[in-house]
């Protein structure tokens, strides 16, 4: 990747077009919003692989990010997210859930490059 400074912020292209980031905003996307959003989704589509290796397949995954904590005092540092997975999945067993959150935690490349650095939650409820 290369990053291209703009009036607001940096630019970069990507296969699905230009991706910009800015600390305003109104000119594109933070460098947090583009963390959490990172560790979300990377946790998301891990889950919903293994629900699927467990024969629990989710119909759909939602992933509300209900926390970020941040440091004013270091930089702004972000220091906790809340994530909150909803899912819809009729076979999908509720005693197993917070192994298979441990699985996912584990096998997730975001979650496991900030695991010591910024305290992760992750809560769930089924729809």
């Amino acid at each position: 990747m290369k990053f291209e400074m703009t009036e607001n912020g940096f630019e970069t292209e990507t296969t699905f077009g230009k991706l910009q980031i800015s600390a305003n905003d109104e000119f594109g996307f933070r460098p947090y919003q583009l963390l959490v959003s990172s560790i979300a989704v990377c946790t998301g589509g891990v889950l919903r692989k293994i629900l699927e290796r467990k024969r629990m397949p989710a119909n759909h995954i939602a992933i509300e990010v209900k926390e970020v904590k941040r440091n004013e005092e270091v930089a702004n540092r972000v220091e906790k997210i809340h994530l909150h997975f909803v899912i819809d999945g009729e076979k999908i067993e509720d005693d197993k859930m917070e192994k298979i959150l441990e699985v996912t935690e584990k096998n997730c490349s975001m979650f496991q490059s900030v695991k010591d650095s910024i305290h992760v939650v992750n809560t769930y409820e089924f729809v």
